[in-house]
């Protein structure tokens, strides 16, 4: 989805009131019909209720769709942060989810209103490339175990332990594999036809199957909304909570808005106002929060059906919400017939695309280095959890970048035996000091100039070391970057050395 970069007409120029009412009224039931088996398979797998996933829909449809920051982003449960919640509620209880993702809608909101929504598409590609790649990998290690049939393990370890056993010639394995197939095939249908969602095209031929031929298959179990919506709970509150909020906060809305740069280019309506999405999202994960539901993101797949089917406005995201809410409240006896295998294959396709392995091979063959900071980020939230390994990622990035903006380069020319010229050019940072001071403590005695006018930037632990080194030795004359010059020249000055030898 997200490679899709053609852009559809604006949400509503040209287009009367009934014409883009008619749109977005499609456009909602399109979306509608795939955020419906997605809100429920990503509970079930961050192991909560079936129902929260639909109430987190629900808000990310109703509350978020009507605020500012964009038109055509839809948000609900999302993939992503499916290894994040199975792990917070492992180690806190589902009691403390409540309070969790409260406090990282609030922190979203803080972060919006003090304008720092841009600063998320600073980060580097590498990192979110690798971040992706490694909840893609983990979120298909844990759903291969329910797609045959069986309880995945707790642990990553015990994961991959328990891979060499899984049968893949089970009843459910069967129905996960047709469902797989299902959805790729379905992109190559031609016609109006091919305009139904795959993912409910899947859900739906594969629960058939299993409802016909009567298979003893888990499937999922769904009840009132009311029994499983519970108020926050502050009395959970300790330093690991606080830890996860923000954890929360930063992965969310890092999501959130890359997704709507990706969403941007899907259309040529008005862009996205990062700063109000930002405050958007925090609201609407507050008000999950408040309900003890999953949190949100804005949802590429969701978002980009959203313009696809051919949405104007933001109308259709609001109606997608409220088709949720009547779809839970009047017939949520039709989600008891889906398979868990099912909802376990929605998520191993999900998983594969955050995964990339196409744009993971590019990034590998254009940049080495920019390809190891990916691989760190994803092999660390493999192993570890996704907070290390993306602050790894991060770290790694910052290394790298300050080590490629710290080029130097350092040529010494003789002329005659006691008259060295020492031409520096680059970025003379602290990275580079080391090599910079083994060249000038190498040159023999004598004179020696030292020109850093063509040094872009010098700073202040390579001046002082130049500095020192100069005022050690007798005939030694810097000429400073031209910067620090008023006039725009070289400014050359005497060392302490030469004051002495002159007067």
């Amino acid at each position: 989805m997200t490679g899709q970069l053609e852009r559809s007409a604006p949400p509503s120029r040209g287009l009367t009131w009934r014409q883009s009412w008619t749109s977005d009224l499609g456009a909602s039931l399109v979306v509608f019909l795939v955020a419906l088996p997605l809100c429920v398979g990503i509970a079930v797998a961050s192991g909560v209720p079936a129902e929260l996933g639909i109430v987190t829909g629900v808000v990310g449809g109703i509350v978020v769709g009507l605020l500012p920051g964009s038109s055509l982003q839809v948000s609900g449960p999302a993939a992503g942060l499916t290894v994040l919640v199975a792990d917070t509620v492992a180690a806190h209880g589902i009691g403390a989810l409540g309070v969790i993702v409260l406090g990282a809608g609030l922190l979203q909101v803080l972060l919006g209103l003090l304008r720092l929504g841009r600063w998320f598409r600073a980060i580097s590609p590498a990192v979110v490339q690798g971040m992706l790649a490694g909840i893609g990998l983990v979120l298909i290690l844990g759903q291969l175990y329910p797609l045959v049939g069986r309880q995945q393990p707790a642990t990553t370890g015990e994961k991959f332990a328990g891979l060499p056993g899984l049968d893949p010639l089970t009843a459910s394995a069967a129905l996960g594999l047709l469902t797989i197939v299902a959805m790729v095939l379905w992109r190559r249908v031609p016609g109006p036809v091919g305009k139904v969602p795959g993912i409910l095209v899947a859900v739906a031929a594969a629960s058939a199957v299993a409802t016909v031929l009567d298979l003893d298959v888990p499937r999922i179990e769904v009840g009132s909304l009311t029994g499983v919506v519970s108020l926050v709970d502050f009395s959970v509150l300790d330093a690991g909570v606080v830890g996860a909020m923000l954890t929360f906060a930063l992965v969310a809305s890092a999501e959130s808005l890359f997704s709507a740069a990706a969403v941007d280019r899907m259309h040529s309506g008005p862009r996205t106002h990062y700063d109000k999405e930002l405050v958007a999202q925090g609201v609407g994960n507050a008000v999950c929060g408040v309900l003890g539901a999953l949190p949100m993101t804005a949802v590429i797949v969701r978002s980009a059906a959203n313009v696809d089917a051919g949405a104007r406005t933001k109308l259709s995201r609001v109606l997608h919400g409220v088709w949720l809410l009547v779809f839970v409240v009047l017939l949520p006896g039709v989600l008891s017939a889906v398979p868990l295998a099912v909802l376990a294959a929605l998520l191993v396709h999900a998983g594969w695309k955050l995964l990339d392995v196409r744009g993971v091979a590019r990034l590998v063959r254009a940049d080495r280095a920019e390809g190891g900071v990916l691989l760190l980020t994803a092999g660390l939230i493999v192993l570890t959890d996704l907070l290390t390994g993306t602050l790894a990622g991060l770290l790694a990035a910052v290394v790298k970048t300050a080590w490629d903006v710290s080029r130097l380069s350092v040529v010494v020319t003789d002329h005659g035996e006691d008259h060295h010229h020492v031409a520096v050019r680059g970025n003379a940072t602290f990275l580079r000091l080391p090599r910079l001071l083994e060249t000038l403590e190498a040159l023999p005695d004598g004179r020696v100039r030292v020109d850093l006018s063509d040094v872009r930037h010098l700073d202040r632990a390579c001046g002082q070391a130049i500095e020192q080194w100069a005022a050690q030795r007798v005939g030694v004359e810097l000429i400073r970057p031209r910067e620090r010059s008023g006039t725009g020249s070289p400014d050359r000055r005497r060392t302490p050395a030469e004051h002495h030898e002159h007067e």
